[in-house]
């Protein structure tokens, strides 16, 4: 239980980190920990004018791959409908939209190297099923 608590820790931590990233690239945050019954997407951005579903995650180390590896395909499928009713609840459908992903190695405090690693891939991939994005 401790370990799952840690890494909610951890998670909320480098989705500030990703938030503070995002803010200094000129994004403006609509929404964070977005969530439905269908499950939750980390922070919901506008990048100009393209809604930005963004996924991040967070890791300790790469022992166990980067952090962005654990975006899988059934993820990405989650985070497309997810995204589809954010869009159709909100009325932008027709709104440019996009999925990102911000990759986090965050080595623990006793680390040299206290501050995280951030990788910030952009169309990270494309809406999984039967959706369509305007891009």
């Amino acid at each position: 239980m401790a370990g799952k608590w840690l890494g909610k820790l951890l998670g909320d931590k480098g989705e500030r980190a990703a938030i503070k990233f995002l803010k200094q690239a000129g994004y403006s945050i609509l929404a964070k920990q977005y969530r439905t019954d269908l499950g939750e997407i980390d922070v919901i951005a506008l990048d100009g004018e393209v809604v930005v579903f963004v996924e991040v995650k967070t890791r300790r180390s790469d022992s166990k791959g980067q952090p962005f590896e654990a975006v899988t395909p059934q993820k990405q499928s989650q985070l497309t409908r997810l995204a589809s009713s954010f869009l159709k609840k909100h009325k932008l459908l027709n709104q440019p939209a996009r999925f990102d992903v911000v990759s986090i190695l965050w080595p623990s405090e006793q680390s040299n190297l206290s501050k995280p690693e951030i990788q910030h891939f952009q169309d990270a991939f494309a809406p999984s099923g039967k959706f369509q994005f305007f891009t």
